[in-house]
């Protein structure tokens, strides 16, 4: 095995994250969980402004082909 990752500060042997590791994340938690949250309100905004969008079309400006007629048989 590679002796060099049981050497890390910031990993255990079991490869969870250590006390060093959990205190250098700390200061970045907040401004982290705050962007994840602006990108997601943010996502959860397009995709209902552009369904409300799509959702007040009513077509009916466009004109709807009638069947195609059905072509005759000829007789042999």
């Amino acid at each position: 095995m590679a002796a060099g990752i049981f050497n890390s500060t910031y990993y255990g042997k079991d490869y969870r994250a250590g006390a060093a590791l959990l205190r250098a994340r700390r200061p970045y938690l907040f401004k982290n969980a705050l962007t994840g949250l602006g990108l997601v309100a943010f996502t959860i905004s397009v995709y209902a402004y552009t369904i409300r969008a799509v959702g007040q079309d009513e077509f009916s400006d466009v004109k709807v082909p009638d069947t195609p007629a059905k072509p005759q048989q000829q007789k042999q």
